[in-house]
C-alpha cells in the first residue's frame, strides 16, 4: 500500500499565540526530551552496569560537552532565525538561499570543530583536572563524542530548518527513532560487547546520525518548500552575512555560558570521585527538567522571528509574555519536584548502597530546585531577545551566566566545598536574569519604533503617489 507524506509548513503571523507557541513547542518539547534520554540512558546504564567509577568518567567531562556541543546547537538554532523571518515574510527565494549558504557553513564548522577538539581531548581533560581513577575512560567517551560532532550538527541544522517554516512535528518523529535505536545499541555495546564507557558514546552517536539522516532523506523528497534549485546553490556574501550574525553570537552564547560550567566542573572534580559522580546524577536529571525550558523559549523565537518578519510588533510582545508566564509555572512546579524527590530520582543511576553518591546528588537538586523558576525568565527573554535579532545582547546574558559561575566557583568551594557547587548554577541565573530581563523589554520597544516608522514611511509614499 502507498502512503502519502504530506508536509505542512505552519505560520505564526496569525491565531492565538499561546496556542501556537504551545502546539510549537509540544513536538519541540518531547524531542529535547527525547535527546536528553540520550544522556539518561548511557549515564543509567553505565552507573548501573559498570559502576559509579565509569559514571564519574562520564560526568567527568559533561561542561566540555555542554561547551562544543552547545556551539553546534547554538549555531544550527541560529541559522534557522533569519529563515523564520525570510519564511514569515513570504520571500521564498531568499530563504532558499539561507539553507544553502547554512549548509555551506555547517560543513566548514564540522570539519574545524571537529579537528580541533579532537587533537586537543587529552589537554581538554586536563584542564578539568579529571581524576586520574577515571581519566582513560573519560578520554575514551570524550574522544568519541568529538568524533560524531558532524552527525550532531547534521541533525541540528535539519531540523532547525523544518521548524524555522513551522514543522516541529517531523524532527520529533525522526529523534524518537533514533531514541529507541540509542537504548538498543547502548545495551548491545556496554553489555554485549564489552565496550565499556566508549560503547556508550558509539551508540548515542550512530542514533544521531540515524536521526540526522532521516530528516536529510524526508526534506529531498518530502518537502518541495525547501527543495534547492541549481540557481539556489550558490554562495551568497549577503545570506552568509546573516547568518553569521544571527548563528555564531548564539553558538557564543552557550559556549560562554559553559566556560563557567567549565570552571565549575574543574572546581567539583577536586573535591573527588564521589561529588563527581553524585553531581554527574543531579546534573543529568536537571538537564532533563530544562527540556520544557529549551523548547518554549525555540518556540517563542521563532514566532517572533516569523512575526517580526510580517512586522506584528504587538504580537511578538504577546508571545513573550504568555512565554515567560507558562515558563515561571513550570519552573515553581518541577522546583518542588526537585527538591522533595531529588534523591528518589537519583537511583536511576546510582545503586541505593551508594548513599553517599546519592546524598550528594539529593542535594544539587534540592538548593537548585528553589530557584528553577528563574530559568522560565531567563530562557524566554533571551531567545525573544535573539529572535528579534539582537544576538549580541543576548550573547552578553551568557557571559553574565559565566563570570557569576566562575566568581562562585573560584572564590567559594575552598571555603564551602560541594555547597557553594550546589548554588553555582542558581546565582548565575538570577545575574543574567536581571540584566536580560529589561534588555529584552528595550529591544522589543526598538523593534516596534522601527517597524512603526516603516509603516509611516510607506503610508506617506502611498499618499503622496
Amino acid at each position: 500500500m502507498y502512503f502519502r507524506v504530506i508536509f505542512v509548513t505552519k505560520s505564526m503571523t496569525e491565531g492565538k499565540p499561546l496556542k501556537l507557541i504551545l502546539q510549537f513547542a509540544v513536538p519541540l518539547l518531547l524531542g529535547n526530551l527525547l535527546q536528553q534520554m540520550y544522556n539518561l540512558v548511557d549515564a543509567a546504564i553505565v552507573g548501573r552496569v559498570l559502576g559509579t567509577g565509569a559514571l564519574a568518567a562520564v560526568g567527568a567531562t559533561s561542561s566540555v560537552q555542554f561547551l562544543v556541543l552547545g556551539f553546534c546547537i547554538g549555531i544550527c538554532i541560529g541559522f534557522g532565525i533569519p529563515i523564520a523571518k525570510s519564511f514569515g515574510a513570504e520571500r521564498l527565494d531568499k530563504m532558499r538561499s539561507y539553507i544553502f549558504n547554512s549548509v555551506l557553513l555547517t560543513a566548514l564548522f564540522a570539519v574545524l570543530i571537529t579537528a580541533v577538539c579532537s587533537l586537543c581531548c587529552t589537554l581538554i581533560l586536563q584542564m578539568l583536572s579529571v581524576p586520574q581513577d577515571v581519566f582513560d575512560d573519560a578520554y575514551a567517551y570524550l574522544i568519541v563524542i568529538f568524533l560524531g560532532i558532524p552527525f550532531t550538527l547534521l541533525y541540528n541544522l535539519l531540523s532547525s530548518i523544518l521548524r524555522s517554516v513551522g514543522d516541529s512535528r517531523t524532527p520529533f518523529l525522526f529523534l524518537a527513532i533514533s531514541t529507541v535505536l540509542n537504548i538498543g545499541l547502548d545495551l548491545l555495546c556496554i553489555i554485549v560487547f564489552k565496550w565499556g564507557v566508549a560503547g556508550a558514546a558509539i551508540a548515542t552517536i550512530a542514533a544521531q546520525a540515524v536521526s540526522g539522516i532521516l530528516c536529510l532523506i524526508y526534506i529531498r523528497f518530502r518537502v518541495p518548500l525547501l527543495t534547492l534549485s541549481r540557481a539556489d546553490c550558490k554562495a551568497d556574501a549577503e545570506s552568509i552575512r546573516d547568518l553569521v550574525v544571527m548563528g555564531i553570537p548564539m553558538g557564543l552564547q552557550t559556549s560562554i555560558t559553559a566556560i563557567g560550567s567549565m570552571v565549575m566542573q574543574a572546581a567539583n572534580n577536586g573535591l573527588g570521585s564521589v561529588y563527581v559522580s553524585g553531581f554527574t546524577a543531579g546534573m543529568r536529571l536537571k538537564q532533563f527538567c530544562m527540556c520544557p525550558f529549551d523548547a518554549l523559549g525555540s518556540a517563542v523565537s521563532v514566532f517572533c522571528g516569523q512575526n517580526l518578519g510580517a512586522k506584528k510588533p504587538e504580537r511578538i510582545r504577546q508571545g513573550v509574555r504568555l512565554g515567560v508566564i507558562v515558563g515561571v509555572a513550570y519552573g515553581f512546579c518541577i522546583g518542588l519536584v526537585m527538591i522533595f524527590f531529588g534523591r528518589s530520582m537519583s537511583t536511576l543511576f546510582v545503586e541505593s548502597s551508594a548513599g553517599d553518591v546519592l546524598d550528594a546528588s539529593a542535594k544539587y537538586l534540592r538548593c537548585m530546585g528553589y530557584f528553577f523558576w528563574s530559568l522560565g525568565i531567563l530562557n524566554i527573554c533571551r531567545m525573544a531577545t535573539q529572535g528579534i535579532g539582537f544576538s549580541g545582547r543576548a550573547v552578553f546574558s551568557g557571559v553574565t551566566e559565566m563570570f557569576a559561575r566562575s566568581i562562585v566557583s573560584l572564590g567559594f568551594v575552598g571555603a564551602f566545598g560541594y555547597t557553594a557547587i550546589c548554588f553555582s548554577d542558581q546565582t548565575a541565573w538570577i545575574a543574567a536574569v536581571l540584566y536580560i530581563t529589561p534588555t529584552c523589554l528595550h529591544c522589543i520597544k526598538k523593534v516596534t519604533k522601527q517597524i512603526e516608522a516603516e509603516k509611516a514611511n510607506a503610508n506617506f509614499s502611498e499618499s503622496v503617489g
